[in-house]
């Protein structure tokens, strides 16, 4: 652990500490979130920007402990479920409405770090979809589905121009996506954070929530400090949020992925790396990485039920690097860790209500930095009577994750994809 964050190179780079609060008994305020992740942070940050600022965080570890401070720092476009299966399910029209609202909140991301003046290492410099497959056709599907169904335009990238900013024979073209961005997640987070308490929002730290009573007109949230009563709840948490909760916790799968960060790598990085773009490919069980202003790299990946960190992640993660980069071979590799992210079965965004006023903003795994920003603002307009966007998530709600045959059927999925990746790979 470094401080009250686990060993990451993101902890260990991180630009600023918190003044939180401590909690006394029988607080009160409007909106009482749980959970200090980007859903929680960016739900009162919708809150506060539109003038509704009696609002309390409570967060068991530290501001961006989970995920929302591990992750791969991606910002981009659309949710776990894929835009193929979101059109089939609610039909374009609809599907179109909502892939726009993380557009939206990509833009968004890039106003706040301005405005909050967020030092968060971002370079706005787009992100790549390398083609793992030799099948240039479904870079060319791909293309012209997102613009014709979602309005959106990725550049096309022959093999020839991808291989000058990737130097490697692995991939075959890609496409970019110049709207794309990525930054450092953790600073990012503490930002935010700095920015809602300057604007009057109690965060509270290291506080465990015990219970939720919100049978009454009246809520209340009791931790092992204190309780705070509260006329609207929140509900985030993400992968952390254990059994708290059960009508929303019976919903989520916690899936770990994995992370790791070179040594600085000076001059060598344009060997391999030659570009300021963040990277992922198009196999289901992908990698994706991206060069940081360090000169290090950051590269993530891989996805498993079990809880424990393998014992060798390093090695692990430095073999799929240098399968794409051999050429790094050598390069030491200084931080690795995992994160758990909070699936459902159905791979969407989940946002609701479980009674009246109170919510649940959760299920962001594999894709969550762009969707929490936008649930954050749906949420937070639904609470200030803004509009009822978060309705048009209703499809979805909150579908029972299995029980204890989830994880394995979860893994077995994953299995069953790679082992497709695998086919499709030899058989081209």
């Amino acid at each position: 652990m470094t401080g009250k964050y686990p060993n990451t190179y993101y902890a260990a780079t991180k630009k600023l500490d918190l003044d939180t609060h401590s909690l006394n008994p029988n607080k009160e305020v409007e909106t009482c979130i749980i959970g200090g992740g980007y859903a929680g942070l960016m739900t009162a940050l919708g809150l506060v920007e539109r003038g509704h600022k009696s609002v309390a965080i409570i967060e068991k570890n530290g501001i961006g402990f989970g995920c929302s401070g591990r992750n791969g720092g991606l910002v981009f476009g659309g949710y776990s479920l894929s835009p193929h299966k979101l059109i089939k399910q609610v039909g374009s029209e609809r599907a179109k409405e909502l892939y726009q609202f993380t557009q939206t909140a990509v833009n968004l991301i890039r106003r706040r770090v301005v405005q909050y003046t967020i030092d968060c290492d971002l370079v706005d410099k787009g992100v790549i979809w390398a083609n793992w497959f030799k099948d240039q056709k479904l870079l060319n599907d791909e293309q012209s589905f997102m613009n014709n169904n979602l309005g959106v335009k990725w550049e096309y990238i022959s093999p020839e121009a991808l291989r000058e900013q990737l130097q490697t024979d692995r991939y075959h073209g890609g496409l970019f996506e110049p709207s794309a961005m990525h930054f450092h997640p953790l600073n990012y987070a503490l930002g935010i954070a700095r920015e809602l308490i300057k604007q009057g929002v109690r965060i509270y730290e290291n506080c465990e929530v015990t219970d939720i009573k919100y049978e009454q007109a009246v809520r209340k949230v009791k931790t092992a400090q204190g309780d705070i009563q509260c006329k609207n709840i929140v509900l985030c948490g993400g992968g952390y949020l254990g059994n708290l909760f059960k009508p929303v916790s019976n919903s989520i799968l916690p899936i770990a992925t994995y992370v790791m960060t070179t040594e600085p790598l000076g001059d060598k990085l344009k060997e391999s790396i030659n570009t300021q773009s963040a990277v992922y490919d198009t196999r289901f069980a992908f990698d994706y990485y991206r060069p940081l202003k360090d000169t290090r790299i950051l590269w993530g990946g891989r996805i498993h039920t079990k809880t424990n960190k393998p014992k060798n992640l390093k090695h692990i993660l430095q073999q799929d690097m240098l399968k794409v980069y051999p050429q790094l071979e050598g390069v030491r590799v200084e931080y690795d860790w995992q994160g758990f992210m909070a699936y459902a079965r159905h791979h969407m965004a989940q946002i609701g209500q479980v009674a009246p006023n109170v919510w649940y903003n959760i299920g962001f795994g594999g894709h969550g930095v762009a969707p929490t920003t936008a649930a954050g603002e749906i949420v937070a307009a639904a609470i200030t009577k803004e509009n009822e966007d978060y309705k048009k998530f209703e499809p979805w709600g909150l579908p029972w994750n299995g029980g204890m045959f989830g994880p394995p059927a979860a893994q077995l999925s994953y299995w069953w994809y790679q082992l497709k990746d695998w086919w499709k790979e030899k058989t081209e």
